[in-house]
């Protein structure tokens, strides 16, 4: 938990604390992961416990790396979320929940107006505009966008993420002022891509008034975090992946 979006409660949980086995242990929270019924069931209790909520109000999404924002009034049934990649609420008892494993989940707190988001921003959903939709969606909820808190949490480094020129070109057409200090040069055509600077910069164009990133690497701590790209540099199979979560505050609170 980060103190920046208290009194909200939420939670970046990393890959532990679960009952799932094999590569899908022990927090897996992907119902699309191909991990046992019974162990995502547990596994997503544990969570909607932690964050003080019943396990049906833990809500997620069809994540499909787009920019698509739903705005959450009241819960649906377990894998019947809508395909977006972020969902607000200012419903006291529906925690939001983004499921990621390299990509940077982003969560985020009026906390005067009690309106939360979450969204999950991969280079493809950070590029097209995934985070600067979801304060608008908040907007709509009444937040104030220089009111917003914003935390990224864990997701691949710098260091782990080496890119081609084709995802470089993709960020740079996306006018993001200044989005070439985001690529450190590699071998030959290659580059190494800060997702989780590129997410703190544009969530400050956007006028955001507070932003923090947590700055932990999943590829490089895999006892700690599931990740999409060592899964692949070992030659593929099954992953799991974290789940990150916010809910608006039981109570409306001025901070």
């Amino acid at each position: 938990m980060d103190d920046v979006l208290r009194p909200c409660p939420h939670g970046f949980f990393t890959r532990l604390g679960g009952v799932s086995d094999g590569p899908f242990a022990s927090l897996n929270c992907s119902v699309t992961s191909g991990d046992a019924p019974e162990s995502l069931r547990e596994n997503r209790r544990r969570v909607a416990h932690a964050v003080g909520v019943p396990p049906e109000r833990l809500l997620g999404v069809t994540q499909v790396h787009g920019d698509a924002v739903i705005s959450v009034a009241q819960p649906w049934a377990p894998g019947e979320g809508g395909r977006a990649d972020a969902m607000v609420t200012d419903r006291p008892g529906l925690a939001l929940g983004v499921i990621t494993a390299d990509c940077a989940p982003v969560l985020f707190a009026d906390l005067a107006r009690n309106v939360v988001g979450a969204a999950h921003a991969g280079w493809r959903g950070a590029v097209g505009g995934v985070l600067e939709r979801t304060l608008d969606a908040m907007r709509g909820l009444g937040a104030e966008i220089g009111q917003v808190r914003a935390v990224i949490g864990p997701c691949i480094g710098q260091a782990s993420y080496e890119v081609g020129p084709d995802l470089r070109d993709a960020v740079l057409a996306a006018g993001t002022p200044e989005a070439e200090r985001f690529f450190r040069p590699g071998e030959g055509d290659r580059f190494f891509f800060d997702l989780a600077g590129y997410c703190v910069s544009r969530l400050r164009d956007a006028g955001v008034g507070s932003v923090h990133a947590l700055w932990r690497d999943t590829l490089a701590e895999p006892d700690l975090f599931f990740s999409h790209r060592r899964r692949t540099l070992a030659g593929g199979g099954p992953i799991g992946h974290q789940i990150s979560v916010i809910a608006p505050a039981p109570e409306r609170t001025h901070p």
